[in-house]
């Protein structure tokens, strides 16, 4: 019969690999709205409801994994010109480019 000796350590290594995991697992789901502002800069919402100033588009890409489907407007406060409607997990590049986005109030 073998004794297996396990080292002090490997117990805090699976915890602290364990962690990583998970915390990669959410960083991996991301935020519910992600798009490259005007800026060149990636930018995220998470949990947007109602309208929320957010400025990109200019052919650059918008990710909606909201659960519904969301209204971009060429002016701010969701004002002027519907520029786009992307449905729940859509992603496309929006033009000519966006100030804000309307986003379902739910419950």
């Amino acid at each position: 019969m073998r004794i297996l000796r396990i080292p002090h350590t490997l117990p805090a290594l699976l915890l602290l690999g364990s962690s990583y995991l998970v915390g990669q697992a959410h960083a991996a789901a991301g935020p519910d709205f992600q798009y490259v502002g005007q800026d060149d800069r990636v930018h995220g919402l998470t949990a947007p409801r109602g309208c929320v100033e957010a400025e990109g588009g200019g052919t650059r890409a918008v990710t909606n994994r909201t659960r519904g489907s969301v209204t971009l407007y060429q002016g701010a406060h969701c004002s002027g010109r519907v520029v786009g409607v992307l449905r729940a997990g859509e992603v496309s590049q929006v033009r000519p480019y966006f100030a804000s986005v309307r986003f379902p109030v739910t419950g």
